[in-house]
Formats: C-alpha cells, sequence, structure tokens
C-alpha cells in the first residue's frame, strides 16, 4: 500500500485555526494558510512550520496526518515521506506531491476550517459508524464495478450498533460491511489486528511465499546462470540466464524495502540507482536480446520506483497511464482531471530491446502500475501468467473516532481507453499456470519457459 504516514507531532485546532499567515517572498504567493483538496476529503493547514491534515466528511472532521517543514515549500514525515507544496496560477491554487508517489493534488484555498473541524467529535460507537461508512461511500470509486449497493449496507448494519457495542463487535461489522469488495486495498485496523482480503482465487504476497518461490527459481531457472546477483536488501534479483540465450532475468519482489533500515523514499531511490547501474551496464544493454520482469510475487511499494524504472528501459518519452481522483460526496462518476504520468529516457545506458513481464495474482499494487506503465513502453512488451491482484490506487487512512483506522482507494489509473484494470487486474497476453501445487510438485515454471521461448523467437 501506498500512503502519507502521520508524524509524531502534534498542532492544535485552535492553533491551526487562528494562527496568521507568514509573510509571503515578494512576487510569489504563499503557500500558508488553509486550504481544501480536490478528492481525498481533506483540509490542510499549512502554519509556519507545520504541515496538518484534517480528514473530512459530511458528518465529520478528525485530525490526521503532521509534518515538519524542511525547506521552502516542503515538509517531511516522521517516516521521511517528503512532501512539496507548489504555488498556483494564483493565491488560490497550489498543488500537493509526495516523492515517493506520482501526480499531483490540487488545493484550493479556503479562509476559516470546517466547523467540524472546530469542535471535538464524539467517539461513541454510532458516531465511529457513520464516520466509517462516509468515508467510504464520499470516496471508494468501485460500488458500481462491483456490484455493491452501498446504502443498503448501511441499512443493514447501522441498527447493530448501539451505545454497548463493544469495540471487538464494531471490527467484526466493520470487516464484514467490506467483506464483499474483496479489494486488496481495503482494510479495517485496530492497532495489531487487521482485517484485509484479496480477489477470490489469489494469494496475496507474504514473506514465506516470496522465500518459497525465490528458492524454486533459483533451483529451477536460474541453476547454472553465468552471472547472478541478488541486490536492494534481497528486493531484486538479476541473473544472466544460462544457455547461451543472450537473455535476462530480472526479479522485482517489492518496490521499496531497498535498505534494511526504515529509510526514506530518498534512500530507497540511491539503492536502485545503484542496482541498475550495476545490471544495465553498456555491454549488457548491448548484448542481450530479451529481458524477462518476473514480477510474480510483488507486495507493492512505490509508483515513483516503479516510473524510475522504466525510465531505463526505454529510449523514447511516452505516457505511462493517466490518474485521476474521485471528486464528489455523493456523485461517483465525478473525477479530478486526469493527470498524464510520463516516463521519460533516463540518461546513461538503457535496455530498450523485447521484455517478458511475468504476472500473476501475487501481483499487487505498485507492481500493477509498473505492469501498466509498460504497456505503452516502445520496443515490445509481452505480459506471461495471470492476471495482477486488481489494485492500483494510493490508499487513504482514515482515522475512526474512538482509535480504528479505515483503509482505502479513491483513484483510478486510466489505460490509453480511459479505463481501468481494477478489480479484474490486468491480463496477460499468454496465459499460463503461476506456482501451483502442481507447478511446484513437477518441478515445472511454466511462465517463466514459455518468456524464454517467446523472447528466442522475437530474437
Amino acid at each position: 500500500m501506498r500512503t502519507v504516514t502521520a508524524t509524531a507531532l502534534a498542532l492544535s485546532l485552535a492553533a491551526a485555526a487562528a494562527a496568521a499567515p507568514a509573510v509571503a517572498t515578494p512576487g510569489k504567493p504563499s503557500t500558508e494558510g488553509l486550504w481544501r483538496m480536490d478528492g481525498y476529503g481533506t483540509v490542510l493547514s499549512l502554519d509556519g512550520d507545520t504541515f496538518q491534515e484534517f480528514q473530512t466528511t459530511s458528518v465529520s472532521c478528525l485530525k490526521g496526518d503532521t509534518a515538519r517543514r524542511t525547506g521552502p515549500g516542503t515538509y517531511t514525515t516522521a517516516y521521511g515521506t517528503v512532501l512539496t507544496v507548489r504555488p498556483g496560477p494564483n493565491k488560490n491554487r497550489a498543488s500537493l506531491g509526495a516523492d515517493s508517489s506520482v501526480g499531483h493534488r490540487t488545493l484550493r484555498r479556503i479562509h476559516a476550517l470546517p466547523a467540524d473541524c472546530t469542535r471535538p467529535t464524539p467517539k461513541d460507537p454510532r458516531t465511529a459508524f457513520d464516520v466509517f461508512w462516509h468515508s467510504f461511500a464520499e470516496n471508494y470509486p468501485f460500488f458500481a464495478a462491483k456490484d455493491i449497493d452501498w446504502q443498503a449496507v448501511r441499512d443493514r448494519y447501522r441498527p447493530k450498533v448501539d451505545d454497548d457495542t463493544t469495540r471487538s463487535e464494531l471490527f467484526a461489522l466493520f470487516s464484514d460491511m467490506v467483506r464483499p469488495l474483496y479489494d486488496a486495498h481495503v482494510a479495517v485496523r485496530d492497532g495489531d489486528r487487521v482485517f484485509a482480503q484479496g480477489r477470490p482465487g489469489t494469494d496475496m504476497p507474504t514473506q514465506e511465499l516470496d522465500t518459497k518461490v525465490k528458492k524454486f527459481i533459483g533451483e529451477r531457472d536460474l541453476k547454472g546462470a553465468p552471472y547472478r546477483q541478488d541486490f536492494a536488501n534481497g528486493r531484486i534479483t538479476y541473473a544472466d540466464l544460462p544457455g547461451g540465450t543472450d537473455q535476462g532475468y530480472l526479479r522485482i519482489s517489492g518496490f521499496g524495502g531497498y535498505t534494511p533500515e526504515d529509510a526514506p523514499y530518498a534512500a530507497h531511490l540511491a539503492e536502485l540507482d545503484k542496482v541498475l547501474d550495476t545490471i544495465l551496464t553498456k555491454n549488457r544493454t548491448q548484448r542481450l536480446k530479451g529481458l524477462i520482469i518476473d514480477l510474480r510475487v510483488n507486495g507493492g511499494g512505490s509508483d515513483a520506483l516503479g516510473i524510475h524504472i522504466a525510465e531505463r528501459l526505454t529510449d523514447q518519452p511516452y505516457v505511462a497511464y493517466a490518474k485521476r481522483t474521485r471528486n464528489h460526496p455523493t456523485d461517483p462518476g465525478r473525477h479530478t482531471r486526469p493527470e498524464p504520468i510520463r516516463v521519460v529516457p533516463a540518461d546513461g545506458p538503457r535496455y530498450t530491446g523485447p521484455i517478458a513481464v511475468l504476472t500473476g495474482g501475487s501481483t499487487v499494487s505498485a507492481g500493477e502500475t509498473f505492469t501498466q506503465a509498460l504497456i505503452n513502453r516502445p520496443g515490445g512488451t509481452i505480459r506471461v501468467g495471470q492476471p495482477t491482484q486488481g489494485v492500483f490506487s494510493d490508499v487513504m487512512e482514515r482515522h475512526l473516532p474512538g482509535g480504528m483506522t479505515a483503509i482505502l482507494p479513491n483513484e483510478e489509473f486510466l489505460n490509453r481507453s480511459g479505463h481501468t484494470y481494477d478489480g479484474t487486474g490486468i491480463p496477460p497476453h499468454l496465459t499460463e499456470p503461476v506456482f501451483t501445487k502442481e507447478e511446484f510438485a513437477k518441478k515445472r515454471d511454466s511462465a517463466f519457459d514459455r518468456a524464454v521461448s517467446v523472447l528466442r523467437n522475437d530474437g
């Protein structure tokens, strides 16, 4: 999941409402003050050195993320995510970007906090229910596609909540409400207790599955490889395939976690650049006649890192996808203007030849946006395996009265024809089984073998 995380700092509501704006730089609009974000149900207070988020619905307002100013227009969260606020064409418009995400969020200046933000929110079970229900009703884009009547869900479950409803009962009720969505970017969290699930018939990526698959591939597919190395804290593997095929194999199990410590995005990006510089040497990029990119067990992470890799795989700029956000609390058909996300060729050696991308149901989130980013890639890209999981959006973490958290998506990643792959996942061009019990038992890797064959024939 991709989200802007909260910091441990605090800002009082009174100070946020009463703070006077800082003096702007002459000729440059100030970004100090209060802003409403298009989509996302969010109001921001930029007050001196503090960035404060307020999570709003039509019935509530709760404090959200905070960050501290670390430069002109930049704020950094406790987990190192850098947020950049840029003035817009006039003093009443601005944009917000996060270094680990792609795209920008439009901000519109407001002159006072919503009334709900100036008074305490009750913490009783009914209020928690209402905030939970409205968070989905006003932001979730896929009810119609999943044939879910969210109003009927409210009518069924709200009568079950009263002042005596326990926290455990409320957690179970919330879980039952979102269970029919089968959306891996939807979750209910209460401390260490989490409800989440993927698309039926798929396995969510886990460390256990990743370890099993990595060992299987090493013994079965990469045995005898003349060059093979793990990088980025074990999240990336590269090998020159055996047999004189002049094919390379690149396995990516996530778009993050590239350093042992909980480092900021910039550290993961720097580590990724070192890896790509080592793998995509001038000699190798000229020699390779095909490259297999294995995303079959990929837990996601940063979309920006995926775009960064795509920039090493093309010599022509192109649009990876367009990103838009649901932008009306009662009309799910209204969205922000789609923002094209571009892939611009990187400096230095790049591989621009044929690619076979291996995917499956355990290809999740940023693993899917990276797959989507290669669809329009010049140079020839074919997908082999099974459909991806079907979740693309950044996730919203919404605090609930009483301490629980709702997690949900509100964005769409559009392809060239203006459609999304949410729910169904990105389909392969060539369908093959992926890590089934039979494949493991018979030591087969049909998708890998098909990719080798296709690339050999293309070469």
